[in-house]
């Protein structure tokens, strides 16, 4: 069973390596990218986006709901 603390482990522990990402948004968006994650902090963590080079910030709860799902790249 996952929960908050679990994934915040997991996500600190993957802090510094390059990991596919896909984030499901609003009224049918995806965004698909290749990215780091470069930092975390208690509530949030923030992804360095290689496609559109920018840096983009999620709630580890994201992932606990399925919104932002990510993988290793050869996966």
């Amino acid at each position: 069973m996952m929960n908050i603390e679990k994934i915040r482990e997991d996500i600190q522990k993957r802090k510094g390596e390059t990991l596919h990402f896909c984030f499901r948004g609003s009224r049918g968006q995806v965004d698909d990218f290749q990215g780091v994650i470069t930092d975390t902090f208690r509530g949030v963590f923030l992804v360095h986006s290689f496609s559109d080079n920018r840096v983009k910030s999620y709630s580890y709860s994201d992932v606990l709901i399925e919104n932002l799902v990510f993988e290793d790249i050869d996966s």
